[in-house]
């Protein structure tokens, strides 16, 4: 084909020139897809938010060398497309949280991830204005009103989760009188997500005295006495709230030590929301959390279900040495599933390389209905517009006798100020 070198190098010159000046994306196009967005691997959440990315790297192993999306489903990702997670870290600032999900979108993101509340509030807006689905760690009101955006939890909200307790727990109230419920809760934004109109109205309506509200410190640096004393001594039967783990064990110990709790001498039920998350609270507390309470959790790591069996799998391949123990693993393969669902349903109805983020929002995320999760969350999830709430009821766990034992599924109230 070429009569001597010279010719040769002229042809690879223009060859390359040519490549170089290809349009970004142009080599390969339609054969790469991102996943993932913004983690906040910096701050108070980093262990929880680490074993979220440690389940996106695993999950994207698995269906690149597989082609499967679970094992117990039958559809396959397409041979010719290879996902790549693409993520940086917020630091839990919503500006820097801004500014990643602009440089990720010019990549070529079409779709995202949104690690925290704070960050959740700043992008909304946009991400909305932008036709970004975008699966969120954190839940809460603000995600429906004033109007849904496109921002999906996976996980029921604050008010839902504490309303299942009191309905497990009124349902097996024996006496016959009124229970009496009153707050024990974290004295921040998360913790009073739950004294709005519509939560004590609704423990009235189904049949409780509420009594009153008593706050504990995030993070307590002394025991909760004074808070639990007034709880015994206002008779109250159960005490809900919203805490996280190094405010929830300490309050906890302290009930014990005062004899305060359902197996004691003062019969007293503590329940919270999820992230009260039983699978770090029980290794940490041993017998001492015996009845002890939460809703809207995943399933114990030891569960039969198909999405606890798949995780054991994903760490026995990817991870034999360095396992995540952190049950906030299920929850980043639970994100990791619905986005790389969300783009399967949407290249079904356009090639990868002619889709916008609004494609795959409108003919993906919406499009999934009844989506298995192996029964990592309460119910499969269902999205659509206005529908940003994926699950449909909210699972309520107690330890008892050192297990975390499943107590029922109860529907969603839908209680938010709107």
């Amino acid at each position: 084909m070429f009569k001597n070198g010279l010719a040769l190098v002229t042809f690879v010159t223009i060859v390359l020139a040519a490549v170089l000046l290809m349009p970004a994306g142009a080599i390969g196009a339609g054969k790469t897809v991102y996943v993932g967005g913004s983690f906040a691997l910096t701050g108070a959440y980093a262990e929880d938010v680490t074993a979220m990315l440690a389940a996106y790297e695993d999950y994207v192993k698995y269906v690149n060398e597989t082609k499967r999306l679970a094992p117990w489903r039958n559809e396959k990702w397409p041979a010719d497309i290879t996902l790549e997670l693409l993520w940086r870290d917020d630091e839990l600032k919503p500006a820097k949280a801004l500014t990643i999900y602009e440089e990720l979108k010019a990549k070529g993101m079409l779709v995202f991830r949104v690690s925290g509340s704070p960050q959740a509030l700043a992008l909304k807006e946009k991400l909305k204005q932008d036709g970004m689905g975008a699966p969120s760690q954190a839940t809460g009101p603000y995600l429906m009103t004033p109007a849904p955006g496109t921002i999906l939890s996976y996980y029921p909200i604050y008010t839902d989760d504490v309303a299942a307790i009191a309905d497990w727990f009124k349902a097996n109230f024996k006496e016959n009188r009124k229970p009496r419920v009153a707050y024990l809760t974290a004295d921040n934004a998360m913790g009073k997500s739950i004294e709005i109109p519509e939560m004590e109205a609704y423990l009235k309506r189904i049949g409780y005295d509420f009594v009153g509200i008593q706050y504990v410190p995030l993070v307590p640096t002394s025991p909760p006495t004074t808070q639990l004393m007034w709880l015994k001594q206002s008779k109250v039967d159960l005490a809900l709230g919203v805490m996280v783990n190094p405010g929830e064990q300490p309050t906890v110990k302290e009930m014990v030590r005062l004899g305060i709790g359902p197996h004691l001498d003062y019969k007293m039920t503590f329940g919270v929301a999820t992230p009260g998350h039983l699978q770090i609270f029980l290794p940490a507390m041993g017998e001492l959390g015996e009845g002890f309470v939460v809703g809207g959790g995943y399933p114990p790591w030891d569960d039969p279900c198909p999405g606890m069996k798949f995780i054991q799998e994903l760490q026995d391949k990817y991870r034999p040495n360095k396992r995540a123990t952190n049950i906030n693993y299920a929850g980043g393969l639970i994100e990791a599933m619905v986005q790389v669902e969300s783009l399967r349903t949407a290249m079904q109805q356009a090639p990868l390389e002619k889709l916008k983020p609004v494609d795959v929002l409108n003919n993906g995320f919406y499009k999934i209905k009844n989506f298995s999760t192996g029964d990592l969350s309460a119910t499969p999830l269902s999205y659509g517009p206005g529908k940003v709430e994926g699950v449909d009821a909210v699972r309520v766990d107690q330890i008892q006798k050192g297990k975390i034992v499943k107590q029922g599924v109860y529907p969603l109230r839908n209680l938010y100020s709107r």
